[in-house]
C-alpha cells in the first residue's frame, strides 16, 4: 500500500509500494505502476523550428503555405525601445521591421544588451502597421524579406484560413 508516516513529529516521506496484492495478482497485465506511462513506440514529430523553416523555404523546399503556417504559431524575437511597439527601419525602399527568429540572431544583430520582446507570429500580421513590411534574421545566413505587399498576402492567407 502507499503511506505516509503517521508520527506527529517525524518528517512525512513517501512510502513505495509493497509488494504482493494487486499488483502481484495480475500476472504480467500491466507492467510498472500506478501513474506510470509507456513512451510511445512511434513518437510524434516536432514541428521544424522558425529558423528551420526560414532556410527551407529560402532554398524552395517548403511552400509558402507551409511557411506561413509554420511562422504563424512560431515565436519571433523583436528589438524594442523606451517606447511600446515595433521599431522600424526607414533607410530601406520600403519601411520594415527587423524581427527574428532566436534570441541568438537577435543578439547578433543588435546586440547582447539589447531590449526585446517576443510574439507569434500571426501575432505579427495581426499587428503590423499598414504600409510595413518585415525583415527576419538581418544578419543571419538565410535572411528574408517580406515587403507590405507580401504581408497584406499573408494577412488575407490567414483570413481566408480563419474565415473560409
Amino acid at each position: 500500500m502507499y503511506g505516509y508516516e503517521q508520527n506527529p513529529g517525524a518528517q512525512q516521506q513517501y512510502a513505495p509500494p509493497q509488494q504482493g496484492g494487486m499488483q502481484a495478482g495480475m500476472q504480467g497485465g500491466m507492467q510498472g505502476g500506478y501513474g506510470q506511462q509507456q513512451a510511445p513506440l512511434y513518437p510524434e514529430p516536432s514541428p521544424p523550428s522558425l529558423a528551420d523553416a526560414v532556410r527551407a523555404f529560402t532554398t524552395g523546399t517548403l511552400a509558402p503555405e507551409d511557411f506561413q503556417q509554420i511562422f504563424a504559431t512560431s515565436k519571433v524575437y523583436c528589438p524594442r525601445g523606451d517606447n511600446p511597439g515595433f521599431l522600424a527601419l526607414h533607410n530601406t525602399q520600403q519601411p520594415v521591421i527587423p524581427m527574428f527568429t532566436t534570441l541568438k540572431e537577435l543578439r547578433r544583430y543588435a546586440g547582447k544588451e539589447s531590449k526585446y520582446f517576443v510574439i507569434t507570429g500571426a501575432e505579427v500580421i495581426d499587428l503590423l502597421p499598414t504600409g510595413y513590411g518585415f525583415v527576419l534574421d538581418m544578419e543571419g545566413d538565410h535572411r528574408m524579406v517580406f515587403d507590405a505587399k507580401a504581408v497584406e498576402q499573408m494577412v488575407d492567407y490567414a483570413m481566408r484560413r480563419m474565415y473560409g
